[in-house]
């Protein structure tokens, strides 16, 4: 900088006081404004010459120099048994190139679910606390579960912001309460407003691999639709593309980078190429397939030598009972889904390879965590359309497969015509040797998921299990223990909640230290436990992942108060396998006191809240308007903050003016795999509801509309939520048709598909234009008003 004298009287008085406000050293140790700071002066003919040199303050350096980078992965409906690296029968090798430079966990735990997991992962606190007691699309007005993450409970980017890091988040987020996902915000609840730097990815809970609805930091953006495109892959680029950005821009910066894909949640989208790879591998069946990795598992070293293999639950579906017709629909499911989980692996291997390539891998610090919860049973008995079970649709898989034989059969399986899932007989597997599925916090198979640690410059190799029990909040205070960061009292004015979690970083280099985590509740859908001091007490809950329909049943004979317990010692029981409550009466009892007393700490009461929703449809979180006025301008508005069409009664009236044989959509909500479209043919108007890829119901004029202006009007009336609909098509005021929805979608027809007028963005929800995507409207729509009845 250079230094040069400035002449007092030939400055402006405002642009004098400019400089001093704006000097490095231009306030006094009490705080008050100096007119400059002190400096050798001297006077000639009545002018004061002032001498300076201005330098700049020195920026804080609140890191030690060598403070490593900070990649989190973590994989979504995964479970315990399907990792080649930990026995399974799925090919990893990033996972296993990863476990063979660090160390492996064993007894790592998720909360069982998807957006309680993120909170806590995010948060260092437990779900609840952080009002995420279920996901964001069932969030209720109960305190635990409200879908909001207080700003008393910063997250890691926020907290580590302050500290010079740079931060992105790519891929799923399903953090923000779903009626707050609109154009409009608030944002501050959004990845960028709780402190990530940068967003690529979705919102919601899931999407397809195909057709994303992404958005870049607050922006919408359609996904290129060429052949060959897929989310997953999409990840990768577009996160080598903003490390580049990072090594450019910022170089003397740390990274922290969360990548969290969509996969392999439903629907199970993938390239035929790699569910080809498994043709054949699991023809006998999901009892044998446990059979074998359990043997594995053990052959490994990866689970206790005692481990016992726990059985079957008696509602759940023996392979040899599955009929002959079926077996070809089930096993492709199956290979369907392990090409899915070997292509999400390899995607991965892509980003630490990219690592490699820029030269910071040696300091980065990966936690590859192979799942957000246990693998899922959603699939039910085996599905084409996942969301039947969200919305407790009574279905069989002679209905599935019909419907799938009109999309092209086996062959569709993976597509964007389908969104598939396999039966839960495959998830109970993949949990081998552990009890239950993903939404179940009672047992191991929905909660324990196998973690790998790998960070070249601070942990050496070591093969032999970390068999401490840890929890997913337990990240956080992991990373500000190695980064040298305290337990933050303050953030961005906010008062902090204490972090519940605890470091793990003391079992990087001894494989037997004595676990520091004393106690761990659990709890979801009323499914519930807590570990203390090696025992674990717990509880099942009325609800049936792999049966959802059955629990309205159970659920009206559901007394929490008079359920039964279970309780384990797990220093001699890996696997759950081993029940003692009756054996041990008082310990079970301190057990049972021990967890209402952390659910009450906790915000967990009411017990069950996060299954109001689920049979409470009529409160599922919405828009709070009865009434709309859109226009063409209207686009990706998400399902759950746009009117309930396909659910409620309403009245739509489309007012437009139409060429000859005009053909386009005139609004459209949902996607391919449910919803409901109006749009007019050559002229023809047409309605068609799609209920989830089961069954389509259509409405259609017998004749084209005459060019011109015209009003159209659809009426549908219905009871309740999930009961029959009536649909007039009224144009001009004139009936023209009408049909009749035998059955409707009580909560959505999809996660994070949209309502849009005049275009059908997203996966389209009509076969009939589904290739001609997405089929805009060749009118003029001039308003479409919604009331509901």
């Amino acid at each position: 900088m250079f230094a040069r004298p400035f002449i007092a009287a030939a400055l402006s008085p405002f642009l004098l006081l400019s400089i001093a406000a704006t000097t490095a050293s231009a306030q006094s140790s009490d705080g008050s404004v100096l007119p400059f700071p002190p400096v050798p002066s001297a006077s000639h003919a009545g002018e004061t010459i002032l001498k300076s040199e201005m330098q700049w303050r020195e920026q804080p350096q609140r890191l030690p120099d060598d403070a490593p980078n900070v990649l989190i992965v973590l994989i979504d409906d995964v479970g315990f048994g399907q990792t080649d690296t930990f026995g399974g029968e799925i090919h990893t090798p990033t996972l296993s190139r990863l476990a063979q430079e660090g160390v492996s966990y064993n007894r790592f735990h998720t909360t069982s679910i998807c957006s309680p997991t993120r909170a806590a992962l995010l948060t260092g606190r437990n779900h609840h606390r952080v009002g995420n007691g279920t996901i964001a699309e069932r969030a209720s007005d109960f305190d635990g579960y409200t879908g909001v993450i207080p700003k008393s409970s910063a997250t890691l980017p926020e907290v580590l912001h302050h500290y010079g890091y740079k931060s992105a988040a790519f891929g799923k987020w399903h953090n923000t309460p779903a009626n707050q996902t609109t154009a409009m915000g608030p944002f501050d609840r959004w990845p960028t407003g709780h402190g990530f730097d940068y967003f690529y990815g979705f919102l919601a809970g899931e999407t397809s691999q195909y057709e994303p609805r992404l958005y870049e930091n607050l922006d919408p953006i359609e996904p290129p639709h060429e052949e060959g495109y897929h989310l997953t892959e999409d990840m990768v680029d577009k996160a080598m593309a903003w490390l580049k950005r990072h090594q450019a821009f910022s170089p003397d910066k740390p990274f922290l980078m969360y990548w969290a894909p969509g996969a392999v949640h439903g629907p199970h989208h993938v390239f035929s190429e790699w569910a080809d790879k498994y043709q054949g591998k699991f023809d006998d069946g999901w009892d044998a397939y446990r059979e074998r990795v359990f043997k594995r598992q053990k052959q490994l070293g990866w689970i206790p030598a005692n481990t016992k293999l726990t059985p079957r639950p008696d509602s759940l579906a023996a392979w040899d009972r599955i009929p002959e017709s079926q077996r070809a629909f089930q096993r492709r499911l199956m290979e369907v889904f392990a090409g899915f989980a070997e292509h999400t692996d390899a995607q991965v291997g892509k980003l630490v390879d990219g690592l490699e390539q820029l030269g910071v891998r040696e300091n980065t610090l990966i936690f590859y965590i192979w799942g957000d919860n246990g693998a899922s049973a959603e699939g039910q008995q085996g599905s084409i359309s996942e969301v039947l079970a969200q919305n407790n649709i009574p279905n069989t898989v002679e209905q599935q497969i019909d419907a799938l034989d009109q999309l092209g059969g086996l062959a569709a399986l993976g597509t964007s015509k389908t969104d598939n899932m396999y039966h839960a007989g495959w998830a109970w597997a993949g949990s081998t040797p552990l009890r239950s599925t993903k939404l179940v916090a009672a047992h191991f198979g929905g909660t324990r998921n196998p973690m790998v640690v790998s960070w070249p410059k601070g942990i050496q190799p070591d093969e032999s299990p970390r068999s401490q029990f840890h929890h997913v909040n337990d990240i956080v205070p992991t990373v500000y223990d190695i980064v040298g960061v305290p337990e933050p009292k303050t953030v961005n004015g906010y008062e902090q909640d204490p972090i519940e979690g605890v470091s793990m970083a003391y079992s990087f280099a001894d494989a037997n230290a004595k676990g520091q985590k004393k106690t761990q509740y659990f709890e979801n859908n009323a499914s519930r436990g807590v570990y203390h001091d090696g025992w674990f007490a717990c509880t099942f809950g009325p609800f049936l992942p792999w049966d959802t329909p059955s629990t309205a049943a159970r659920l009206q004979a559901w007394n929490p108060s008079e359920e039964k317990w279970e309780l384990y010692n797990l220093e001699s029981d890996f696997s759950q396998a081993n029940d003692l409550a009756e054996s041990e009466p008082g310990r079970l009892a301190e057990m049972k006191q021990l967890f209402l007393d952390e659910a009450k700490a906790n915000k967990v009461l009411p017990i069950g809240g996060g299954l109001w929703t689920r049979f409470h449809p009529e409160d599922v979180i919405s828009s709070p308007y009865t009434s709309w006025r859109f226009d063409a301008a209207t686009q990706r508005m998400p399902e759950f903050t746009a009117p309930g069409l396909g659910k409620k009664s309403n009245v739509v009236t489309v007012e437009l003016d139409a060429g000859a044989n005009a053909s386009g959509v005139l609004y459209a909500l949902g996607g391919s795999s449910g919803g409901l479209t109006l749009y007019m043919d050559e002229g023809k108007l047409v309605y068609e509801y799609n209920m989830l890829l089961l069954e389509r119901y259509r409405a259609e004029t017998s004749k084209p509309l005459s060019p011109g202006e015209h009003t159209i009007e659809v009426d549908t009336t219905l009871a309740k939520p999930g009961a029959p609909a009536t649909v007039i098509l009224k144009v001009d005021g004139k009936e023209l048709a009408r049909t009749i929805v035998e059955r409707t979608v009580p909560l959505a027809f999809t996660a994070s598909e949209t309502f849009d007028v005049g275009v059908d963005l997203g996966a389209p929800v009509s076969l009939d234009y589904a290739e001609r995507r997405p089929f805009e409207f060749d009118g003029t729509i001039k308003q479409v008003t919604v009331v509901l009845k």
